[in-house]
């Protein structure tokens, strides 16, 4: 059976329908409002109607307001620029005014303020035409003017969209905001010595006042002799001390103590003498913060590289290649190991200023947004200090090259003398220093003289005449050889013919050295012992050169013989009566008819 609606039943049906989703409209339109500002019943109720002057419409104007009237000291109009809600109605002229004077001033000191950054738009939507902006396009009813610190505290200045009923809305620093006034006046406000400048040096000149541009070179010139007066007295304690690490160390710290000392009685300054506008007062801070940090990160470095020579000087000493193979190996991981440490000291420092400067917080959407522009130009700009970086762990990981190892680098011999970040410094056999990018160092072709042990195989190559008489030789290179501090294992002495010509042989003796440079004097010292030896004992061993006198052949004996000779005048067969002399019988060496 089927039920009939009554047009009654869908009237009310429709009607309440209509009701629900008129509700709902109203409901998301407040929420939309909501958003867009504060609804108040009242505001500053006993500061009466604001002045005409007073503009208060967008972020921007109403802080450009509210700055240029404390400025002018119209403090009575520039407290319409407040949200007082939270004063009675009886004080809110008073004590605003006194509200407005103080946080002009906090502004001023505390932060540096670009007036220009707040929105320009009634409603603060974020404006982004590239549309990166996770906020683009919507209403904002609080934003953030600046962030102080005060009593281990920090503390936020805030702007916000206020509407009483149907009123238009305008933008109010926050009572939230003035709340924090107090104490930010007494970190940030005027010092002693402020109080007693004279009235008509705190005119304004520019983006400072009078007194500040005869301040600051004074406050620069004060610092600047405490700096140099901690870098004489450390260099005078440096010489005091004995030599070894702990000069070392204290005569590398004398301008990062020279910097801390700077920083800390600048601070000092700043915080109990001197108060400048908010300009020179961020300036100077984040200055500071960075020359502490590059300080104490410095004298760590060092203390690092005072602790790694006492340790070089007593495991290992000298560095060249007669030291052991492992010696030589862990002098090469501890200059990894400063490496990896000066690597880890700089990202803890750059963080810490960054953390310190807020650069994040201020920065923090710009550098997201231009993130991939920003690693493009560090990647192309910095490729070549990367790929040194990169190149010298890989020497220091895969340890091609030790430090005091001896290579021959492009036809020098040199010991590896140090293994730095970007380049690895070269030691050559006159005491040179050559300088060479590792990057540059690991793509070329080098020999490594000491990769396995510092024995090294040294050769003496002598020419000498074909009657040289090769036993005798090699028995007196043996004897001379074995005479030499530099040369070892005697019984891989070797001395042979290895090449003959027409007139002279070719004879090398070969000899193992202990490393190569002393093999090197070995050499020589023998070469020159074997050349006295044939000088004064055998001279006919010199090479010389040979003119043929007599045709006369040696080889067959004092009894000539009849041989077949052809001559350059006739081709007939011609009877030789040889003889010691090589004359002929009484022919003088002329023809014979057969």
């Amino acid at each position: 059976m089927m039920m009939r609606t009554s047009p009654a039943r869908l009237l009310v049906l429709i009607m309440g329908l209509a009701t629900l989703c008129l509700m709902t409209s109203q409901l998301l339109a407040q929420e939309e409002d909501g958003q867009k500002w504060i609804s108040v019943d009242a505001l500053n109720a006993g500061l009466g109607e604001p002045p005409e002057e007073v503009m208060r419409s967008t972020p921007r104007e109403s802080l450009q307001g509210f700055l240029s009237l404390t400025e002018a000291g119209d403090y009575e109009k520039a407290v319409h620029h407040l949200d007082l809600t939270e004063l009675a109605s009886d004080e809110q002229a008073e004590r605003g005014a006194a509200l407005a004077r103080q946080l002009a001033l906090v502004l001023n000191r505390g932060d540096w303020l670009n007036v220009s950054d707040l929105p320009a738009r009634q409603d603060a939507a974020v404006e982004d035409p590239s549309g990166q902006h996770p906020l683009v396009g919507q209403p904002r009813r609080n934003i953030k003017i600046s962030s102080l610190d005060a009593q281990g505290q920090t503390h936020d200045i805030r702007i916000a969209r206020y509407q009483v009923g149907e009123q238009d809305p305008v933008w109010l620093i926050t009572a939230d905001s003035l709340r924090a006034v107090p104490a930010l006046y007494e970190e940030y406000g005027p010092s002693w010595l402020e109080d007693h400048i004279p009235q008509h040096l705190k005119a304004s000149l520019g983006v400072l006042m009078v007194w500040e541009w005869l301040a600051i070179p004074i406050f620069l010139l004060v610092t600047g002799l405490v700096g140099g007066g901690v870098h004489r007295c450390v260099g005078l304690l440096a010489g005091w001390v004995p030599f070894g690490a702990a000069r070392t160390f204290i005569s590398g710290i004398r301008v990062p103590m020279a910097c801390i000392a700077m920083a800390l009685v600048a601070q000092t300054l700043l915080d109990y003498v001197v108060s400048f506008s908010g300009v020179v007062t961020s300036t100077f801070r984040v200055a500071l913060i960075i020359i502490m940090a590059w300080g104490v990160g410095l004298m760590a470095l060092r203390l690092l590289d005072s602790f790694l020579l006492s340790m070089t000087q007593r495991l290992v000493g000298d560095v060249d290649d007669t030291k052991h193979r492992d010696q030589r190996k862990l002098l090469t991981s501890l200059y990894a190991l400063r490496r990896g440490i000066i690597l880890i000291t700089v990202v803890a420092v750059a963080v810490y200023v960054l953390g310190q400067t807020n650069v994040f917080g201020t920065l923090g959407m710009t550098l997201l947004a231009s993130a991939s522009v920003l690693t493009v130009l560090v990647g192309i700009a910095g490729q070549a200090v990367l790929g040194n970086i990169l190149s010298s762990f890989q020497v220091s990981l895969a340890k091609p090259v030790r430090i005091g190892d001896l290579v021959v680098f492009e036809g020098q011999w040199c010991h590896v003398e140090g293994i730095f970040h970007t380049f690895i410094r070269l030691r050559s056999w006159d005491e040179r220093r050559l300088v060479v990018p590792i990057k540059y160092f690991v793509s070329k072709p080098f020999e490594n003289l000491s990769a396995k042990n510092a024995k090294l195989y040294r050769q003496v190559v002598m020419t000498l005449h074909l009657s040289t008489d090769v036993a005798l030789l090699r028995q007196t290179f043996i004897d001379i050889a074995e005479a030499e501090d530099a040369v070892i294992e005697p019984e891989k002495l070797e001395c042979h013919v290895t090449g003959q010509r027409e007139m002279a042989l070719e004879i090398s003796c070969y000899m193992m050295t202990r490393e190569p440079m002393g093999g090197w004097v070995a050499e020589n010292n023998v070469r020159e012992k074997l050349l006295a030896f044939i000088r004064d004992q055998h001279p006919e061993w010199w090479p010389r050169e040979v003119t043929v006198l007599s045709h006369h052949d040696v080889t067959i004996g004092e009894e000539g013989s009849c041989r077949h000779v052809t001559t350059p005048a006739t081709s007939h067969p011609v009877k030789k009566q040889g003889s010691v002399g090589g004359e002929s019988d009484g022919s003088g060496g002329g023809e014979a008819s057969g």
